[in-house]
This record gives structure tokens, sequence and C-alpha cells, in this order.
């Protein structure tokens, strides 16, 4: 469910109520019944819903099977406030579901938006967000972010990170094991022979070191060292022209060095349908691409396509032909 006090609720409530959501998988919400209630009164959707346990209870029945973890009751958070009680309750959604997944109940998690100041509030102080939770919990010694639209899927080297802090971390090897892990799980997916382009860094490439020189001495022995050990890998190509390119069809994927740098080209390409995958983690995990958005949550204004493309995607990749 995500962030109850955000639109989790309502695009959840918005999916579940779509004829085809439920014809190539089984699906059950983990969260709290009194936000789907409110989202049903404020769109005025119907839909029963139905308490199960645990995922053996799942039946094929119309309405939102529901399971809800002990002691989360959220009958008293405020519509798109900030709270340590949210916070509480979108960290303990996901930590269940991670459990269920690491325990062999559930072949695929997909997750609505959590609110990283309301997660810190929550006394989780070194979970930023799902990628750190998913990290502690499975163990997994490399990670990593994702984004995929009609049309265009990017890895990204890091994340969370400062951009001081993400341009010191275009070193060789972390870009060689990023794109390692990044062919892995396209292979994995369903991409037999991935086509993996790199951005640079620097504007126009770096100008043969005259803007910088991480593509010189970074990033294309990165990409030198990944194509001898086998992968399909092409760059470092300027960022202002690598994601046309792959929009087109050169590649199956780019590689984006820092956060910004792939957000904005899925989102300027087509934000709606993006999503959000995880790589290098034991189960697959997709999830929408856009946040809690407070400033719409209880107006009957959420938008759930990314929901239903986050859904669609998983069990695309569970059945290895995402395209």
């Amino acid at each position: 469910m995500g962030d109850p006090a955000g639109i989790g609720p309502e695009i959840v409530v918005r999916a579940f109520n779509n004829a085809v959501i439920s014809e190539s998988a089984q699906l059950f919400v983990i969260g709290s019944s009194e936000p789907l209630l409110l989202a049903m009164q404020q769109t005025g959707i119907v839909l029963p819903i139905l308490p199960i346990l645990g995922p053996e209870q799942c039946r094929e029945e119309p309405g939102i099977q529901l399971l809800t973890p002990p002691g989360l009751s959220v009958d008293k958070l405020t519509q798109g406030s900030i709270s340590a009680a949210a916070g509480y309750a979108a960290v303990n959604y996901f930590e269940s579901a991670v459990n269920l997944c690491l325990q062999g109940q559930l072949a695929a998690v997909v997750t609505c938006p959590i609110h990283k100041e309301a997660v810190q509030l929550a006394g989780y102080q070194n979970d930023i967000g799902h990628q750190e939770i998913l990290a502690r919990m499975t163990r997994s010694e490399l990670t990593a972010t994702m984004l995929m639209t009609q049309g265009l899927k990017v890895a990204h080297l890091s994340t969370h990170k400062s951009l001081a802090d993400a341009v010191r971390y275009v070193r060789r090897p972390v870009i060689v094991e990023k794109l390692r892990l990044t062919d892995t799980s396209l292979k994995q997916w369903g991409i037999s022979r991935p086509t993996i382009a790199v951005a640079a860094l620097n504007p126009h490439g770096g100008e043969g070191g005259m803007l910088g020189r991480e593509e010189i001495d970074e990033i294309a022995p990165a990409v030198a060292e990944a194509c001898a050990q086998g992968l399909d890998i092409r760059g470092p190509y300027p960022a202002d022209s690598i994601f046309y390119r792959a929009i087109n069809g050169e590649f199956d994927a780019v590689l984006a060095l820092f956060h910004d740098q792939g957000h904005i080209a899925i989102k300027v390409h087509n934000f709606a349908d993006s999503i959000t995958a995880t790589m290098g983690i034991p189960f697959i995990r997709t999830s929408v691409d856009h946040g809690t958005a407070f400033d719409i949550a209880g107006q009957n204004q959420a938008d759930e396509t990314g929901l239903l493309r986050a859904i669609a995607a998983a069990t695309a990749m569970l059945n290895r032909n995402l395209s």
C-alpha cells in the first residue's frame, strides 16, 4: 500500500477496480482497511474487502484481498500529512511483503510510494527508501535501480547520493559491476542478449578531456573491461543524445551515472507509464515511479496507470518475457 496517508490507497482501489488486473496473477494487498475504505468513499468505487491471514488464503473472488500486519491500525491518520505513524506502517507493510518473498510464499512484490521523511520520523534512520530496505533485509551485496517506460529502460549507477558524491562514485570497478548486474537482470527477465549503452558524465562526453577526464580514465576502460567479459556494452555516449538513441531502438538499456540523469529522461519520455524495478535481489520487485503526492491525497485525482504497469511488468519478468 505504501504510505497510507498518500495516494497509495487510492491507486490501489482504482487498480483493483480494473477488470484485467487479476487475469495474469493472483494478487492481494498488504496494508490497512481504513485508508482503502476512505479511498472508496472519495472515489465512489465500491469493492469488497476480504481479510486474509496469509497468501494461502487467497481465493478467486472479486474485491481486495487484504493482509494487515498485526498492530497496524491507521484510522487516525490525516491524509496528505507526514507522520511517524504512516512511515512506520509503510515500512512494516513492505517488510511483511519482503519476508513472504524470502519465505517463498510470494513470487513478486509491487510497491506503492513511501515518504522518506515519514520513514525517518518512524525511526528507520538508515532506510532512505525501498532499495535500502531491500538491501538490509535480503543482505544483498549489490543492488541497483532500473527505471522503465515504453521504449526506454535505464539502470542507475547510483541513486540516493548527492551529486558531488555521485560524481566520486563514477569509478571503473563500480561501473563494471553495475553493467554485469544490469546484463544479468535483463537476461533473467527475458532479454537473451542485451545491448547496454553507458552515458557519459561530462558535457559532450568530456571533449577529449577538456571538460573532464572521467570518460577517459574510468568510463571507457570500464566499457572495454565489460566487453572483454563477453557483455555487449557501447559508449560512453553524451547524455544529451544517448536516450534518444535508446528510444529509437539502438540499445536495450542505458546505464545512467547518477539519479537525475536517468530519472529525467524516463519521466520526460513517458512519466505516466514509468515504473521502477530493483536489480540484485532474490525475487521480483517493481514499483510505481512517482511519490506519495500528498498535495492531491484524498482529492480523487490520483492516476493508477503506474501501478497497473508495475503489476504487468512484474508478471512479464516472472514469465521471462519482458520486452
